[in-house]
């Protein structure tokens, strides 16, 4: 049942699958240990991951390149780029953005707002841009603060 959860899902607390499921805690972190360890043991392309207090299930690092020709993209390539400047710079002014970036950036990050990605707080005539959790369990990020997302990048930009 948790392996069929974990498939069909977002990333997802302990507690949320044990409100759907009426499982004990206890009994769901066994049996994702238990399905980890059946993952590794085998060498599947599928893991369980931690991603700061939820777990989902995923590809391996390894095979995500292989897989990605044949994935549906939810953040358009256009608006990765004003994606990657929220998550370096934040909290970063949309203006300062703009002014970047282009006025592009006002529909990016409508669009990443609207994926949950992003959240906007009033900052004068304009808005103040963070990521959310959502952001870094989008990415894979362990950890959501600021300083985790931007090590993960600079990590990425190094590996690129």
């Amino acid at each position: 049942m948790i392996e069929a959860v974990l498939f069909s899902s977002k990333p997802l607390k302990v507690s949320e699958i044990s409100s759907t499921t009426q499982l004990s805690d206890p009994v769901i972190r066994a049996a994702m240990k238990k399905l980890a360890k059946e993952y590794r043991d085998r060498g599947s392309v599928i893991e369980i991951v931690k991603i700061g207090p939820k777990y989902s299930m995923q590809l391996r690092k390894e095979f995500t390149e292989c897989a990605r020709p044949f994935t549906e993209k939810e953040v358009p390539d256009e608006v990765l780029k004003t994606a990657a400047m929220i998550a370096y710079h934040q909290p970063v002014l949309q203006s300062v953005l703009a002014k970047v970036l282009g006025t592009e950036v006002y529909k990016d990050v409508e669009s990443l707002r609207s994926l949950g990605l992003v959240k906007a707080k009033k900052r004068g005539q304009t808005l103040q841009l963070t990521t959310t959790q959502r952001f870094a369990e989008y990415f894979g990020i362990e950890g959501s603060t600021r300083d985790d997302i931007k090590k993960w990048m600079e990590s990425q930009l190094k590996k690129g």
